[in-house]
């Protein structure tokens, strides 16, 4: 068991970082038949501890590259990443949970793979769901949830990954607009209650508004960062409040501006 002592200094650790992800001029080129071709040029960014920013752009700008390169499944071409905290947790579009497993031991399989101990993986994958409000559904199979319900189960699954950042690669896009204006609101509450940093991707500037403390607007390929917002319309937020709609004309007048400059339709 952790003495005080310990638990003291790791506190002190978490409040000197002064970053959840640096990524520092970074480039990635993908080559083939036609030679190579650049997704991303001269990236910088920083995620603050227990920021939430979005990432923002037309398909294709390379949004999702950039995530998988901080979550270290590809490398840069040119630049460094930095997660202090050590690997991040990801969560997909789409949930991939293990059709022949239950909620609840999709959830443990992620804690094992942690190296938590057997004894107590139940009752944390318990808590996790209890978090995502979803009690009582450990022995649900996943063709008995909604499609709402999988990706909370799946969000569950990313927090028992216990990283202090969470990626998210445009987790609500499949979903019906009411299924994905209620997880928006559980997303905020439990970034707010679990003091996570999270790196969201997505194409929606509405849902990039409702959600981000900063948003941060991609170039068409290369995606270059063409602008940044930082958000200051006060949580909880409603995808209809008028300040988030307001912001979403100019920022999607912004975006269309990218999109026209480099000829995409």
């Amino acid at each position: 068991m952790a003495t005080t002592a310990t638990l003291a200094k790791a506190e002190e650790d978490r409040a000197a970082v002064t970053h959840a992800a640096r990524i520092e001029h970074v480039s990635k080129s993908f080559g083939g038949p036609a030679g190579s071709q650049l997704v991303l040029d001269d990236i910088s960014l920083d995620v603050a501890p227990g920021e939430f920013v979005t990432l923002l752009g037309a398909s294709g700008c390379g949004k999702s590259t950039l995530l998988n390169l901080v979550a270290g499944l590809d490398r840069p071409s040119a630049g460094s990443i930095e997660t202090p905290g050590g690997r991040p947790a990801l969560m997909f579009q789409e949930h991939a949970l293990f059709p022949w497993l239950t909620a609840g031991k999709n959830i443990e399989l992620a804690l094992r793979l942690r190296g938590v101990p057997k004894a107590e993986r139940r009752p944390e994958a318990e808590r996790l769901l209890e978090l995502v409000r979803l009690g009582g559904s450990y022995r649900k199979r996943v063709h008995e949830l909604s499609g709402g319900m999988r990706q909370r189960v799946a969000l569950a699954r990313a927090l028992a990954q216990d990283s202090d950042l969470l990626l998210m690669d445009e987790p609500f896009a499949a979903l019906d607009a009411i299924t994905r204006d209620v997880l928006h609101d559980e997303l905020t509450r439990i970034w707010r209650e679990t003091k996570l940093s999270v790196l969201f991707v997505t194409h929606n500037v509405r849902e990039a508004v409702r959600l981000a403390e900063r948003v941060v607007l991609l170039s068409s390929r290369p995606g270059r960062i063409a602008r940044e917002w930082t958000i200051g319309i006060p949580q909880p937020r409603r995808i209809e409040d008028a300040a988030v709609a307001e912001l979403s004309v100019e920022i999607t007048e912004e975006l269309r501006g990218e999109i026209r400059r480099h000829g995409q339709h």
